[in-house]
């Protein structure tokens, strides 16, 4: 842990070399954001960043990097472009659900091969008709451009937090997760937030409106017939 952080040369630590797709390398004098590297090579590239592929793994803008790594910027015509808007909609329709339906407890809300669902708590069922109303609640929060930003908590704060809000789905969630782990939240502003591993868009407004609620099904809890019947928006 932190002992062997302290062994790691004080360049390595400090001065992150990064190196790009085209093996072009770029040296910062101190820890240094995807979105800052971004901005080094040009506004217009910070500007079309989703989200960045850091030594392989998908980050958000926002993630520090700290020693040499190689990196790519991902944007609208990267391969994991698509994953990335696709979760980041699925957190877009879980808080225009909850906006318009307080009553509705959210479950999880994963990308799927040609999209997106998310799972709800809800005692009465949605309709069809429910929806355009969604789809547009979203549109608004879109145009509302909210920062999206994330926080790490300690695992047992999150099962307290979500307990608190009535949100004993996420807390159970959290309770599967071992004591010694800490969590990731994303929160869009201080309106809404959701358990999540990331990484999301900087912000709902970066979302754009390409989007569309196409279907409803019954889905049980952890697949299980046993547990209560949740509902699955898909989008």
């Amino acid at each position: 842990g932190l002992g062997r952080r302290r062994r790691t040369p004080r360049r390595a630590a400090e001065m992150p070399v990064i190196t790009l797709p085209d093996g072009s390398q770029k040296s910062f004098e101190q820890p240094v954001t995807v979105d800052a590297v971004a901005a080094s090579i040009g506004a217009g590239l910070r500007k079309a960043a989703l989200a960045g592929r850091v030594d392989g793994k998908l980050v958000d803008t926002s993630y520090t990097i700290e020693r040499d790594a190689r990196l790519e910027i991902v944007t609208d015509k990267h391969p994991a472009a698509l994953e990335v808007l696709r979760h980041s909609t699925a957190h877009l329709l879980a808080q225009a659900v909850q906006s318009l339906f307080p009553d509705a407890q959210v479950t999880i809300g994963p990308v799927i091969e040609d999209g997106f669902f998310y799972d709800f708590a809800r005692e009465e069922p949605f309709s069809l008709d429910d929806l355009p109303k969604i789809e547009a609640k979203m549109k608004e929060i879109v145009d509302r451009d909210i920062p999206i930003l994330r926080e790490v908590w300690p695992r047992d704060e999150g099962v307290r937090y979500f307990n608190s809000i009535g949100e004993h789905y996420k807390a159970e969630i959290i309770e599967g997760i071992p004591r010694s782990e800490q969590i990731s939240v994303y929160k869009h502003g201080n309106q809404w937030m959701d358990l999540c591993r990331g990484p999301h868009l900087r912000s709902t407004g970066a979302l754009g409106k390409a989007f569309k609620l196409t279907k409803l099904a019954g889905a049980y809890w952890r697949g299980d017939h046993r547990n209560p019947m949740l509902q699955r928006i898909y989008g």
